[in-house]
């Protein structure tokens, strides 16, 4: 009955004798969709590539990792190296996981470059 000439913006057209009892049922059922969505728990936290949380162990070894790899870098800038062994004999691994609870590897780099970043200073 109605083609693209007499339609011309492809809208659906609908009979004025039609009933609205469907319609009105389909959006309600999407309207419950969506509150059921929105109501389902999601973790605020995101862990980048669903990497596993780093252990104690890891995290001492990774922390003496990065200093040596400073260290090594600034081998000519005997201050850097001193600020470098201070800063690994003040490290204290308990207070440094509460401070930073469920590390993957990733974010441990990006917290050691905020904690060490004056050591290069």
């Amino acid at each position: 009955m109605f083609n693209s000439v007499n339609n011309p913006f492809n809208r659906a057209i609908e009979s004025s004798t039609s009933s609205d009892s469907g319609k009105k049922q389909k959006e309600q059922q999407q309207e419950k969709k969506e509150k059921k969505f929105l109501e389902q728990e999601e973790p605020d936290e995101v862990r980048i590539g669903g990497r596993p949380i780093l252990t104690e162990d890891e995290i001492r070894y990774m922390v003496r990792d990065y200093i040596s790899k400073i260290k090594h870098e600034h081998e000519n800038e005997p201050k850097v190296i001193e600020k470098a062994d201070k800063f690994l004999e003040k490290f204290d691994i308990k207070k440094f996981m509460k401070r930073n609870p469920n590390l993957t590897a990733p974010d441990f780099y990006m917290v050691m470059y905020s904690e060490t970043e004056h050591i290069t200073r």
